[in-house]
């Protein structure tokens, strides 16, 4: 049987999406047919249009809903507000860097709640629609750092390591159903934010965009090179179509060989 990628007829939630993985991964599933709610906690003009942007490109309908995601009563909000989902891309994170004696309080109870907490009740409204439509896709961006550690990233780790393990859980409870959930665990991605980050670099350790790229940034990743957008968005597509429909409760890594290691 040949297997073609067609999610039209399909919504799809993704949240932290109004840049970076989040914003490739709206692309690719409107470009494969799917409607797309993309989210941010802004609520700016520019937020709309790239919603609009979306919907003139690929004909599919494109909106945009505003939503902190370190609040858990506006995660699920944001669901009900969606009004439906067959797709949910739990994606929305930030970062913090510091030794775990220094690290502010504040930083790690946002980065709990933002990247991991966010996850589950979204997921929580979610599910009980997916369960009415007798189909679903749950697609959790994690990270290398929900399979390995780096030192000063505590808060950042714990939580995409307890992605993972929310992954799994919600994979057990609708393994009997038309119902799959799996993690995609990116190593360094070039994103906007990436790349803003390449001219600092260069100039503290006094190195080429090249030498930066390789010896600092990629430094755990041995194909030397970053993952792009569109090969993020390109396997959460593959995740939310029939050919991954026994594929649940595990992880994808996308980071060029560093879980290898």
């Amino acid at each position: 049987m040949a297997y073609t990628i067609d999610l039209s007829q399909k919504t799809a939630l993704i949240t932290g999406s109004n840049s970076g993985i989040g914003l490739g991964i709206a692309w690719a599933l409107a470009r494969a047919g799917a409607d797309v709610v993309l989210n941010s906690f802004t609520d700016r003009d520019e937020d709309h249009a790239i919603a609009e942007a979306i919907s003139k490109e690929t004909g599919t309908k494109a909106r945009y809903i505003k939503a902190d995601m370190s609040k858990g009563e506006e995660c699920r909000q944001f669901v009900m507000d969606a009004g439906h989902c067959d797709i949910l891309v739990n994606n929305a994170g930030i970062q913090h860097v510091a030794p775990i004696p220094d690290f502010p309080v504040d930083k790690w109870d946002a980065i709990i709640a933002i990247n991991l907490s966010s996850a589950f009740h979204t997921t929580a409204m979610a599910l009980p629609m997916m369960r009415k439509a007798g189909w679903g896709r749950v697609v959790n961006i994690s990270s290398a750092h929900g399979l390995t550690a780096s030192p000063f990233k505590s808060a950042y780790v714990a939580a995409k390591h307890g992605i993972v393990g929310l992954t799994k859980t919600t994979a057990l409870e609708t393994a009997k159903e038309a119902i799959t959930c799996n993690a995609i665990c990116p190593g360094y991605v070039l994103t906007d934010i990436v790349e803003k980050q390449i001219p600092d670099t260069m100039k503290e350790y006094g190195m080429s965009r090249e030498e930066v790229i390789k010896n600092v940034m990629l430094v755990r990743q041995p194909s030397k090179e970053f993952a792009t957008v569109e090969q993020l968005g390109g396997t959460a597509t593959f995740l939310c179509s029939d050919a991954a429909a026994q594929i649940t409760g595990t992880t994808v890594s996308v980071d060029g060989g560093w879980t290898a290691l």
